[in-house]
């Protein structure tokens, strides 16, 4: 795994998309923090609506480095939380704008996926995780199911014996505001 991990930072420090293993279902990722990146990926999921997609972060500690300021009963959900949960947060930061919606916020996500894990402790930066299929087309469960156009367009497939395997549902998506105030999602 960590010769996959090694090549895939620096497909993602070059600004590369790749299709990786998460808690949930297969993704298409990228750095967070780069927008010529962030673009790709919106062309190839045909995503023409600009759809929000959400980053990976590796600990509580960094949810504070993508927006000013986390919600307390944030932290309450993360750490109790047994399932995969996205928070979406107000007021991003320090990502590329073109994965910012207009309301201004983002959704992260801590995995709790070997290989996420270590990709992102070795790799510093925000990964941008939506599930790994054409906009409107369902989300694939096993690495079998991605499509051969998201494949090809793709600059890396991880496809490893990971620890784990995705729970092959979406995350759950709990949006927060300043106030602290919930609003379930999904």
């Amino acid at each position: 795994m960590k010769e996959e991990i090694a090549k895939a930072i620096e497909v993602l420090k070059a600004g590369g998309i790749i299709l990786y293993p998460t808690d949930t279902v297969w993704g298409i990722g990228c750095d967070a923090t780069n927008y010529e990146a962030v673009q790709k990926v919106y062309e190839l999921k045909k995503n023409e609506d600009k759809k929000s997609m959400l980053v990976l972060v590796e600990n509580l500690d960094k949810v504070m480095l993508y927006v000013d300021k986390v919600p307390s009963v944030a932290w309450d959900i993360l750490e109790l939380t047994e399932k995969p949960t996205t928070l979406i947060l107000p007021n991003a930061k320090n990502v590329a704008k073109n994965i910012i919606p207009e309301e201004g916020t983002l959704g992260i996500r801590i995995p709790n996926h070997e290989f996420c894990k270590q990709l992102l402790f070795k790799f510093h930066r925000p990964l941008v995780s939506t599930s790994a299929n054409i906009s409107g087309t369902p989300a694939p469960k096993k690495l079998k199911e991605v499509s051969k156009e998201i494949i090809d367009g793709v600059d890396m497939v991880i496809n490893t014996k990971f620890e784990g395997q995705p729970t092959n549902r979406p995350s759950s998506i709990i949006m927060l505001d300043t106030n602290s105030r919930v609003k379930i999602i999904r």
